[in-house]
C-alpha cells in the first residue's frame, strides 16, 4: 500500500501514542486491559493507514475535453449558480462529498495551466452543508485547459482541519496529476463551463482519474 507523504507526521505521531497507552494499559489495568487496548490500537492505526493511502490512477484516456473526477467520494450537488469569486459568471458546479474512508488525495481533472490559487480561512460546517462551499475553510484554484477555465475547491467540513493545495499560479498540470490533499473528510467542488455534457448524477459514487463527470463543450 502506498502512503501519502501527508500522512507520515499524523502516523507517527499516532504510533507513539497509541503505543504509550497500550503500554501504561499493561502496567496499570492488567493483561486483559492491555489486550483489549492492544487490539482496539491496532484497528484504529490500520484505518489511519487506509485513510492515507494513495492509490496509483493512470488516466487510461488523456482528453482534455474529458473531465475527470478530481477526488473520490459522492456527488452531491449538481447545479447551475453563479461563481462570484472568479469567473464571475453563471456556472454548473458538481460537488463530490469524501468520508473517512475515501482516498482523499485530490487530482487534476484536465490538463493546463495554474491562473487563480487561494486559501480562505472559515467555518467547519459539515460538507453537504449548502453554505459550506462559500464559508468553510477552502482553496480556490483555477486552471485554463486552452479553451475553458473550470474552478476547483477543495472545502473542509467538520473532521476536516487542513487543506493541502501544491497549485501555484503559472504552473502547468498535467490531468491526472496530484494538486492537493485533503485531511478526515470534506469536498471538493468543480465549476464547469454552461454547455458542458454532464456524465454523472446525484448520490453517484465516483473515483479521481477514473470516472468521467462532464465532456465540455466545443
Amino acid at each position: 500500500m502506498n502512503i501519502h507523504k501527508e500522512g507520515f507526521p499524523t502516523l507517527i505521531l499516532a504510533f507513539v501514542f497509541l503505543l504509550a497507552i497500550s503500554l501504561a494499559a499493561y502496567n496499570f489495568g492488567g493483561f486483559t486491559v492491555f489486550i483489549c487496548t492492544a487490539i482496539l490500537s491496532v484497528a484504529f492505526y490500520i484505518f489511519l493507514l487506509s485513510f492515507f493511502r494513495n492509490p496509483e490512477r493512470i488516466v487510461t484516456k488523456r482528453d482534455n475535453n474529458l473531465i475527470y473526477a478530481p477526488a473520490d467520494g459522492k456527488v452531491v450537488v449538481i447545479e447551475q449558480k453563479h461563481e462570484e469569486e472568479t469567473l464571475k459568471r453563471d456556472v454548473i458546479q458538481i460537488s463530490v462529498f469524501m468520508s473517512p474512508l475515501n482516498v482523499h488525495v485530490n487530482r487534476m481533472p484536465v490538463a493546463g495551466t495554474v491562473e487563480y490559487s487561494k486559501y480562505h480561512k472559515g467555518k467547519y460546517l459539515v460538507a453537504w452543508h449548502p453554505k459550506s462551499s462559500t464559508e468553510n475553510e477552502r482553496t480556490t484554484v483555477t486552471v485554463n485547459n486552452g479553451k475553458h477555465t473550470i474552478l476547483l475547491r477543495q472545502i473542509a467540513g467538520a473532521l476536516a482541519r487542513r487543506i493541502v493545495n501544491y497549485a501555484k499560479v503559472g504552473q502547468q498540470y498535467t490531468q491526472g496529476q496530484e494538486y492537493g490533499f485533503i485531511k478526515f473528510g470534506s469536498r471538493v467542488d468543480i465549476m464547469l463551463p454552461l454547455g458542458s455534457d454532464i456524465k454523472v448524477n446525484i448520490d453517484d459514487i465516483v473515483k479521481g482519474n477514473q470516472t468521467i463527470l462532464a465532456v465540455l463543450p466545443a
